[in-house]
């Protein structure tokens, strides 16, 4: 089953318009404000339901982002949020999904958007495209404000989607214009549904063409279903949620795995294998994509595992003198201060960690559980870190946040919340940490 399946849960949400909190450990000048409000109507909602992925700035200052379900047909959107002269946010939609005949432009899109040079867009949807198992997008803005969607690939085009199929990851650039990005299925691996590593290289006809760079096959990895990274190298990095040699049930913990250029292809080597310390106390589930810091460790969270209450972790693998990467739990979740952080991290000039936790914090909220967290990771002497919770979500009205955020130039923090049922069906947040 996705991890994007977990998002939905029954419940009731309440309203306000901004906040201030002050929870036990956190920063007393944290400042909490919602931008968007993504609500439902009758049934449905022209401006998109569910955002469960991150945000994206253009250059001139506007955000824009994706949901999931709603919009003119229902089956997601691509959006914009622009700052407006009363000092509040304007969102407009760029462009609704299953707006061709069977859905062949796409339909369900869990992940963000990126910008090429030229100012188009690019994603993913999981499901839609002319075989029904995925597309890869571009949106191209036109002379007269609108936005122009074309399928760039569509997945399982090979027999038995050996090109793999339902991609819930989004995308990155190298430097030549190469697109990279996962498939949660399809491959070759042995049951053509462990998911695949891929890239697309554009051509001069302005086509593009698809290649396979690793099928997966349980031992090395699952089902992928973050972004990829890459290094200065052209290495690329990832995470499955399952697979490995690790404990966890039959599937495997999950793993990090890195994919090195090599003559003639590519080769795979998993870095670190999950659930293998005892009950799962290194984290179990990487679902968010990792980060870099600058002397070249890597970073991220696992949605379950930990010492505390099997509510997961944020972890560091640092590469060892003979090669081997070790990992080091750097917090392990314990429901009230969040739990089952499922977004990527990001650093902030002092190397501090923010992130979010999709549940935990005030347990009595959403309706019990708690509907999530913004934290921050300070680090201290002697290799520790400090956590505290800089936002208590409790439904109001954000719920349940699936995604990592991002900085502005001013120091703000910016993310989604995928909602809590209706009326209100996710939004889009500022934070000042």
């Amino acid at each position: 089953m996705s991890l994007n399946q977990r998002w939905k849960m029954p419940g009731t949400l309440l309203v306000v318009v901004a906040i201030l909190v002050v929870t036990p450990g956190a920063w007393s000048q944290t400042k909490y404000q919602t931008l968007h409000r993504f609500q439902e109507r009758y049934g449905r909602s022209k401006d998109g339901l569910g955002p469960v992925a991150g945000l994206t700035f253009d250059r001139a200052g506007n955000l824009y982002g994706t949901t999931e379900s709603g919009g003119a047909h229902s089956n997601g959107t691509v959006f914009e949020l622009t700052p407006n002269s009363s000092g509040g946010w304007t969102e407009s939609v760029l462009y609704s999904f299953c707006s061709l005949t069977k859905c062949q432009d796409g339909e369900q899109i869990f992940t963000g958007v990126i910008f090429d040079q030229a100012g188009n867009l690019y994603g993913t949807t999981t499901h839609g495209g002319i075989h029904d198992w995925g597309t890869v997008f571009q949106l191209s803005p036109n002379s007269n404000g609108g936005w122009t969607e074309k399928v760039l690939y569509n997945f399982c085009s090979l027999s038995k989607c050996s090109d793999g199929s339902q991609p819930e990851s989004g995308l990155i650039f190298d430097q030549a214009g190469n697109l990279y990005g996962t498939t949660a299925s399809g491959g070759e691996g042995s049951g053509n549904d462990e998911g695949t590593v891929f890239e697309l290289e554009p051509n001069a006809n302005g086509s593009w063409t698809e290649s396979v760079l690793h099928s997966f096959n349980g031992p090395d990895g699952l089902n992928p279903q973050a972004s990829l990274i890459l290094d200065a190298a052209g290495n690329l990095y990832g995470t499955t949620p399952y697979g490995g040699t690790g404990g966890g049930g039959t599937a495997g913990g999950g793993t990090i795995f890195e994919l090195m250029p090599a003559s003639g292809g590519w080769t795979e080597s998993v870095l670190y294998d999950f659930c293998s310390a005892e009950n799962c106390a290194d984290g179990l589930e990487p679902a968010a994509s990792l980060i870099f810091d600058q002397t070249g460790n890597l970073y991220g969270t696992t949605v379950e595992g930990g010492a505390a209450c099997n509510c997961g972790v944020v972890f560091q693998l640092t590469l060892g003198q003979g090669g081997s990467w070790m990992e080091k739990v750097l917090h392990a979740f314990t429901g009230g201060d969040g739990s089952y952080p499922s977004g990527s991290l990001v650093f902030d000039s002092t190397g501090n960690l923010f992130g979010t936790a999709h549940e935990g914090g005030n347990l009595t909220a959403c309706p019990t559980g708690g509907c999530g967290v913004v934290f921050k990771l300070v680090p201290e002497s002697k290799g520790a870190w400090h956590e505290a919770v800089l936002h208590d979500f409790m439904a109001h009205p954000g719920a349940l946040p699936a995604a990592g955020m991002i900085f502005d130039s001013a120091g703000n923090l910016y993310g989604t919340t995928n909602g809590y049922n209706s009326p209100f069906n996710g939004s889009v947040f500022e934070i000042t940490p």
